[in-house]
């Protein structure tokens, strides 16, 4: 599996489902992080991931703590505006865990403390921050080019 990404309470049905896309066509994992903005059976949520959630490895958490217990991730980048290093400072390994926080409220400040050295953003001007689908995409691609675009499903 070339990444896990983690959305930290995200709001908006859209965004999530086309990051669940992402994640099928990457072959990453997708973890979501309690409270959620919509419901699971959102029909905007389901519409933007078409007809790939039979393919997403989803995982649900209640909280970011439950997220720890649970996924116990070895390595972990949190993404967020204003962070000191690029995104495309990291030399990624499969099995990272990437995450994000929600659209309105980025990640929580505690959080941010306590993985301070882990924290990546994206270069940009002009605006308070990116969507967050198409950073997700960013990130995710710019690690999967990293690893050399391997198809984690492939069998030779």
């Amino acid at each position: 599996m070339p990444m896990h990404v983690v959305l930290v309470e995200p709001e908006i049905p859209a965004n999530t489902g086309n990051i669940a896309r992402l994640c099928v066509a990457t072959g990453s994992s997708l973890h979501l992080i309690r409270p959620l903005g919509f419901f699971l059976t959102d029909p905007k949520l389901k519409r933007a991931g078409l007809d790939y959630w039979d393919h997403l490895q989803l995982y649900t958490h209640d909280s970011f703590e439950d997220f720890l217990s649970r996924a116990k991730p070895k390595r972990m980048f949190l993404v967020e505006t204003g962070g000191r290093r690029l995104y495309s400072e990291v030399e990624y390994q499969a099995g990272d865990y990437l995450v994000f926080g929600s659209e309105t409220k980025g990640l929580a400040e505690g959080i941010m403390e306590r993985y301070k050295d882990s924290i990546l953003t994206l270069p940009q001007q002009n605006v308070r921050s990116l969507n967050l689908a198409n950073t997700v995409s960013i990130i995710v691609y710019e690690a999967w080019r990293q690893l050399g675009f391997v198809d984690p499903n492939y069998q030779s």
